[in-house]
């Protein structure tokens, strides 16, 4: 673990680079000495970039769903907006879809399935004895003091049973949500909000009642923060070594940050399906992946074993799931199949079946961010694809 005695370590800034001062490179830093020698190889981090891509022309997208034996599935796909659609049983790809204009080797974004490879990493500190889930927060990140935080567990936060002044609304501009994601560059900043996600976590109030659910994306950034602090380095370094690293992935993985380069670890993680497949792999697989654990076989049976489901009080997922629970940044669904899930708005979905030992990626654009018209669209045709694996 960290020194907390270390200034470089209490900070709320990890170094961005070897001698870099907490915050820096900064616009007005980054063409000059030192700050230039990291920021000519990570530019991605500091301004916006386009692709130049290596196709010749837009991918023009696919489909291969025979295996499947539904053929309604395609108009289904292409009703609930669908961009990738892929079904990995054992190791074998048996379907997959994508919309015209994507190909199978672009990075989409995830939303809040991003929550769940945080909880991933956080598993594997846990494992190696980095973090104890049952310790208080503010141990690991003192900057949360005073603040709701201040007082819950490690493992209050992974489970999301923190009362906390927290409105995920994400269409309404007053809301908490949308502050979080001004603070972290998702959207223009306002001259009162906080500077960075780390400042905006340390504003949050409320009860601080621990025991009951509550969807919170602060949380998962706060664990994003504690990852930061145990490890020495960045959240998106973390993320490549105890997780993206170890997978065989075809691909790099991304991540948005903030101006602090701040791993966005709620929601910002974009990736190609095929690779997000081999997440869930390594869930079904009890930790294990081609380069190596992940996590321990404990961490995943507790996954797939689900939470508390007494603890759970979210009407919408409990009309679905009667006995569904949140556990580890996981979505259980309690039912006969052992269905288990990462969800992020807008229909995308990390959902794993381990009843026929397979994974199935949906990635969607849908126009609204979280309706139940659209959940029980998306989570209808994760159930009837499950059915017709066995």
């Amino acid at each position: 673990m960290i020194d907390p005695s270390d200034p470089a370590a209490t900070g709320p800034h990890p170094p961005r680079f070897a001698g870099a001062a907490p915050g820096r490179p900064t616009l007005g830093s980054w063409q000059e000495a030192p700050d230039n020698r990291w920021a000519f190889s990570n530019l991605a981090e500091l301004l916006p970039m386009a692709t130049v891509s290596r196709h010749p022309a837009p991918a023009s997208g696919f489909s291969d769903l025979a295996a499947l034996g539904m053929p309604d599935l395609a108009d289904r796909l292409e009703r609930s907006y669908t961009d990738a659609f892929l079904v990995l049983r054992g190791t074998e790809v048996v379907a997959e879809h994508y919309r015209p204009g994507f190909a199978p080797d672009q990075l989409h974004l995830l939303m809040s399935v991003s929550k769940s490879l945080c909880g991933l990493v956080l598993g594997s500190l846990v494992d190696d004895g980095l973090v104890d889930p049952r310790r208080p927060v503010t141990e690991y990140v003192p900057e949360l003091a005073g603040s709701v935080y201040d007082g819950p567990s490690v493992q209050h936060v992974l489970d999301m049973q923190i009362a906390i002044d927290y409105r995920e609304e994400y269409t309404d501009p007053t809301s908490e949500v949308q502050t979080h994601d001004r603070s972290a560059g998702w959207r223009e900043r306002l001259a009162t909000d906080p500077v960075d996600d780390y400042a905006f976590l340390t504003t949050l109030r409320g009860p601080g009642r621990v025991g009951g659910f509550q969807y919170c994306s602060a949380n998962t950034d706060v664990l994003a923060w504690i990852i930061e602090r145990v490890t020495g380095v960045r959240y998106s370094e973390a993320l490549s070594a105890r997780l993206w690293s170890k997978l065989g992935a075809d691909r790099d993985a991304a991540i948005t940050v903030d101006r602090s380069g701040f791993g966005f670890a709620n929601g910002g993680v974009c990736t190609t399906a095929r690779d997000l497949a081999r997440v869930g792999r390594a869930v079904l697989d009890r930790g294990m992946a081609p380069g190596g654990r992940v996590v321990s076989s404990a961490w995943t049976d507790a996954i797939l074993a689900g939470g508390s489901t007494t603890a759970m009080t979210d009407p919408g997922f409990t009309t679905a799931f009667p006995d569904g629970s949140y556990t580890r940044q996981w979505w259980c669904m309690g039912n006969d199949r052992g269905n288990v899930s990462g969800i992020g708005i807008h229909g995308q979905n990390l959902w794993l079946d381990p009843k026929s030992d397979s994974v199935i990626v949906k990635l969607s654009a849908w126009p609204d961010p979280d309706t139940a018209e659209w959940h029980a669209l998306q989570t209808g045709i994760l159930l009837d694809v499950s059915a017709a694996l066995d």
